[in-house]
């Protein structure tokens, strides 16, 4: 990350775009305002910024749409920003990639820890895969490559996963045989708002394990712990 980081601003109402822009600024933020998905991907082609504040409700393109795109061309940490408040907005949105959300009109000061704390946050990943690069974990079935963000399997042929799935795999990969609870994995991942996200994830657990155990119906790898949460049994041991 820049000594001063880039943020974009995407948001089709000039009088909310110019309120959070020139607050950004005044705490020292490089700021790029744009009207929209167009001009975000105008904006992008000349240089990556370090994060996107992202309104979803946009006549042009919904921002839903925005960050299934950048997720598959540009792996840019991005913070949702929702009038509707609506929990499935959210869920979707941080199930596409998205690494957090703030409901309009939002508190600027909030805005501000909320881009901080995702901006260290992927400094952090960023910092911890560099000696790492060709470090790998087996994960039944696959590797999880944690400097490629990827799964592979045993002849080399590359998975993508969502920022949400391959930050729960490197949470259960620093923390073999140990019983993490919901609320553990939310932190973990970098994900937000408990009382929604319970079930999202549940939902990405099952994703996950579709693509790694041999028995997705019978999981031996990242077991349920009733009542308590899951553990990552790295030799599919019984427990």
């Amino acid at each position: 990350m820049s000594a001063k980081p880039h943020i974009m601003v995407v948001d089709d109402e000039p009088a909310a775009r110019d309120m959070v822009g020139d607050y950004l600024k005044m705490h020292g933020f490089e700021v790029t305002p744009c009207d929209g998905a167009a001009a975000l991907r105008r904006a992008m082609a000349a240089g990556r910024p370090d994060l996107i504040v992202l309104d979803l409700n946009m006549p042009e393109e919904d921002g839903l749409s925005v960050i299934r795109d950048l997720k598959r061309s540009a792996p840019v940490p991005v913070i949702m920003l929702t009038a509707t408040a609506s929990a499935v907005d959210r869920i979707v949105g941080l199930e596409l990639g998205a690494d957090d959300y703030l409901a309009k009109p939002c508190e600027l000061r909030e805005l501000l820890a909320r881009i901080r704390s995702v901006l260290r946050r992927a400094a952090a990943v960023a910092a911890a895969a560099r000696p790492e690069q060709k470090e790998r974990v087996r994960f039944g079935t696959k590797w999880l490559d944690l400097a490629g963000h990827m799964l592979r399997d045993d002849d080399g042929a590359e998975f993508p996963l969502t920022s949400s799935e391959f930050n729960l795999l490197k949470a259960f990969a620093e923390n073999p045989r140990r019983v993490l609870s919901r609320d553990r994995l939310l932190d973990l991942a970098g994900a937000r708002d408990p009382d929604a996200f319970d079930r999202a994830i549940d939902v990405r657990i099952t994703r996950i394990r579709k693509k790694i155990e041999p028995d997705p119906e019978a999981p031996a790898f990242i077991k349920t712990v009733r009542g308590a949460g899951y553990m990552f049994l790295p030799d599919g041991e019984k427990r």
